[in-house]
């Protein structure tokens, strides 16, 4: 475990992490790396690793704070007067971008076998430490990341082998120069989140067989200039509903070099991830092509946006991690009243409440991505388990974030508010995992979907019980595991009764926070972390048992805070 620093008095008495690695003051990442990677590989990977943290804690974190204040525009014309849509990067975003797709590789790194100087495919987990690491400095340009790695896998999964040999090279690319970008096309005005509603119409192409024109508009389209984009049509004459729509591959830019005859008609004024374009788009007979099986369209899609999902939990526990760095650091190092923040009680408290979901968020990224990795190697119930639990992180922890970032920048007061730290643009960019790829009440009912028809409560139960006995939580703690185990699951088995939709939101957070308690038990036994046996015990406290508000319990809490704060 990292060596917490000295509680010292800084010459300037606004504390200010300016420049600190980020992967090193982490005081957990290391051994959890240990527990989940070989350890040949976490060797390999350790300068990687402290590169991109050190970027995150000075560089990277400089170039996003530019980049958030000068967001992308759109050009519909050049000077000439020809019109040449294309959007307007800010230099700082596009260093961002050469560092994302390029050093870094987070796009290729689970579509290759030679990145990052490694010879062979490297598990899933190394690619969302990469974004763990990364989103803590910059969040916008994730999306288009994730959105890049997530069509790559879509395309090389249901699409023709001869578009994946056309353009896997291009999306795989780790030179801005000849990389394709990905992006998906799916919501409208009026479908929403009820893709059944889709409304964009695919037709032949009678020039072209076996090429499809798409007609209509869609209203929410991060990386809009992306080279290839995911799209959701219903083909003309096809039945209506969720069975008639399908997966078509759109190209921006066609064989002859032209551009493909569709045109972005503005970009958003979005609150947060303002370095990121996102816009509106509107097909005018855009040429496409079919990408896997006719009218399974969303079934198809449903493997990019569960991916994407996934990504959203994993930028939120990052966004949180880095709200948590700078709480910490400033109540180590901020005096006031002649005492240290971190020595005043209701600081410690505070802190202790902010670290929690941050830790199960870490923990839920790593369970679900070992869960993904064993499912694309076709282990059983594997996909059932990863099935439940990458909605299971999307909904508790994009909400987690949201309360984290705003309490996070309370700790540092009056400057938390102002826009030259991070505070303010955490806050802002935390807002948005709840809502893009399915709103919160979308993704828990999603869980409850993964429950009725893939089976995926008793895996999940199975696993925990698993997990549980391998663990050495304490006698107290392991019964309270196991009762809220038992309660969880039956809550969530009557979530999925018919008609009792009302409790998927309960149902999703009751099994998101048993999973990670019992989680972070496991973890600490594996790693000899005091520390995280301490946090697991916090999470059933916190967001398992019932509390009595009248109650005193600064003794067991004060314990807590000594193990985790202090350890």
């Amino acid at each position: 475990m990292t060596t917490n620093p000295p509680l010292v008095q800084l010459e300037h008495p606004i504390p200010d992490q300016k420049g600190v690695n980020l992967y090193r003051t982490d005081p957990f990442l290391k051994d959890l790396l240990a527990i989940y990677l070989p350890a040949d590989l976490v060797k390999h990977l350790e300068p990687t690793f402290d590169r991109l943290g050190a970027l995150a804690g000075g560089k990277l974190d400089q170039l996003a704070l530019v980049a958030d204040k000068n967001p992308p525009t759109l050009q519909y014309r050049d000077r000439t007067g020809v019109d040449a849509q294309a959007i307007l990067k800010h230099p700082d975003y596009v260093a961002m971008e050469r560092l994302a797709y390029g050093e870094f590789a987070m796009a290729a790194v689970s579509h290759r076998q030679d990145v990052l100087g490694w010879k062979g495919q490297m598990p899933s987990i190394v690619k969302y430490v990469l974004f763990y690491l990364f989103v803590q400095a910059e969040f916008g340009l994730c999306c288009p990341v994730s959105m890049t790695d997530s069509l790559t896998r879509t395309l090389r999964k249901f699409g023709d082998p001869k578009l994946v040999k056309r353009y896997l090279p291009a999306l795989t690319s780790t030179d801005l120069d000849t990389l394709a970008q990905g992006a998906m096309f799916m919501t409208e005005q009026a479908a929403g989140s009820d893709i059944s509603a889709t409304e964009t119409v695919a037709r032949p192409d009678p020039d072209h067989p076996g090429e499809w024109l798409l007609t209509g508009d869609k209203w929410f389209c991060s990386n809009p200039d992306a080279a290839l984009a995911m799209v959701l049509a219903r083909v003309e004459g096809d039945a209506a509903g969720i069975h008639g729509v399908s997966l078509f591959l759109l190209p921006r830019d066609l064989d002859d070099g032209s551009h493909n005859t569709y045109h972005i008609v503005r970009l958003k004024d979005k609150m947060g991830s303002r370095s990121m374009a996102s816009g509106e788009i509107t097909l005018q007979g855009a040429r496409a092509w079919l990408v896997g099986e006719r009218g399974r369209g969303m079934a198809q899609m449903a493997d990019m946006v569960n991916n994407s999902r996934l990504s959203n939990g994993v930028r939120a526990a990052g966004l949180m991690r880095r709200a948590v760095s700078e709480a910490t650091f400033i109540a180590r190092n901020r005096v006031a009243f002649r005492k240290h923040l971190v020595d005043m009680p209701l600081m410690r408290r505070e802190l202790l409440k902010l670290m929690v979901p941050t830790e199960q968020a870490r923990t839920m990224v790593f369970q679900t991505a070992e869960a993904l990795r064993r499912a694309d190697a076709k282990e059983k119930d594997a996909y059932a388990l990863a099935r439940i639990m990458t909605p299971m992180i999307k909904f508790r922890a994009t909400r987690d974030a949201r309360k984290v970032a705003g309490d996070a920048m309370e700790v540092r007061g009056g400057c938390g508010y102002i826009e030259e730290w991070s505070d303010a643009r955490i806050v802002r960019d935390a807002h948005l995992g709840s809502i893009w790829e399915g709103t919160s009440n979308i993704v828990a009912l999603d869980v409850i979907r993964a429950i009725r028809r893939e089976g995926s409560l008793p895996v999940l139960k199975a696993h925990l019980e698993k997990l549980l006995a391998e663990a050495r939580p304490g006698a107290a703690l392991r019964q309270d595991l196991a009762q809220c185990l038992e309660r969880a699951c039956a809550l969530g088995e009557t979530a999925a009764e018919k008609g009792a939709d009302t409790l998927a939101r309960h149902a999703a957070t009751a099994l998101y926070n048993v999973t990670t308690a019992i989680a972070m038990a496991w973890e600490a036994t594996k790693s000899g972390l005091a520390a995280r046996m301490a946090l697991a015990r916090l999470a059933v406290r916190y967001r398992l048992l019932p509390s009595d508000p009248l109650g005193d319990d600064r003794a067991e809490e004060s314990a807590q805070a000594e193990a985790v704060l202090l350890g």
